[in-house]
């Protein structure tokens, strides 16, 4: 599937498994991603992401967000939104 790239992990937490990422396009939830770098490979689909610890729905290029995942990314690593 086509895959355009949206943003780049700024942050990694342990507990809760979150990723702080830094979008460069918007991101909503039920999106499905594609988180790749030289370690990491993951998709998922996001079905939880906040703004300074408040739930939100959909985020926009410029806002950093954190998104529940369920396996350890990187900083740096790159984070592109699967399109059908």
């Amino acid at each position: 599937m086509p895959e355009v790239e949206i943003g780049r992990v700024s942050d990694f937490f342990a507990r809760p498994v979150v990723a702080g990422i830094e979008l460069t396009a918007a991101l909503k939830l039920g999106d499905k991603i594609h988180i790749k770098g030289h370690t990491t490979d993951l998709e998922l689909t996001v079905d939880s992401m906040q703004i300074n610890n408040v739930d939100v729905e959909e985020a926009k290029a410029g806002d950093s967000v954190g998104v529940k995942i369920n396996e350890r990314v990187r900083r740096g690593d790159n984070v592109y939104k699967v399109v059908d």
